[in-house]
């Protein structure tokens, strides 16, 4: 009964996740998102309660997938150059965010900001110590400050392209604005390390 109870959820999470991205976060009603998964409301209020319960969920999942991702680098080898380390974090944080349950999340995310709550909030500053985090994977010699620093810097250039993403009608190839934030960020650690 219990897998049955979890797969529902998932599921639920999972057509909300498609809702958002295809029709926004102002269709994503309960009763819209129940019809679209084949539950019924009674369903989707035992799981979630309302239908902020349901899009928090997702915003949960989201944050919960991209803190998986991020851990999941590998620390830097000594034979990788500042250069490599730098793209194999940039390249991690785009694929993290860039999925589509963080898409969905940074939507709701978004919309939601007027009235957000004390959970959504505790996720935004969950982001920063995961992005600080994945700056220490690239340098160790970074002080804590640098690594917060570089780590706000990659979470707002990451989410920034991946909202592109997301208001643009077509998709937006953003290779070139990651090389970029690459050469950047490599560019700024080269520079402490001389200075240290």
């Amino acid at each position: 009964m219990l897998a049955r109870a979890e797969r529902t959820r998932a599921m639920a999470i999972d057509e909300t996740v498609r809702c958002v991205l295809e029709e926004g976060v102002g269709n994503a009603s309960a009763k819209h998102i129940a019809e679209r998964a084949g539950v019924t409301w009674g369903v989707i209020q035992y799981h979630f309660g309302d239908r902020n319960g349901l899009l928090m969920a997702v915003v949960d999942q989201g944050q919960q997938e991209l803190t998986t991702a991020l851990a999941a680098v590998p620390a830097a080898t000594a034979t990788m150059t500042t250069r490599d380390r730098v793209e194999l974090a940039v390249t991690a944080a785009w694929e993290a965010m860039s999925s589509p349950t963080s898409r969905a999340a940074i939507e709701i995310l978004i919309a939601t900001r007027a009235n957000r709550d004390a959970a959504a909030t505790a996720h935004l500053s969950q982001l920063g110590v995961a992005f600080a985090e994945l700056c220490a994977l690239i340098d160790d010699k970074l002080s804590g400050p640098e690594r917060a620093e570089l780590g706000d810097l990659l979470l707002n250039n990451v989410r920034g392209l991946v909202t592109t993403q997301l208001i643009m009608s077509s998709n937006v190839d953003t290779v070139r604005s990651r090389k970029v934030l690459v050469e950047v960020i490599s560019g700024y650690i080269d520079r402490q390390s001389t200075f240290h």
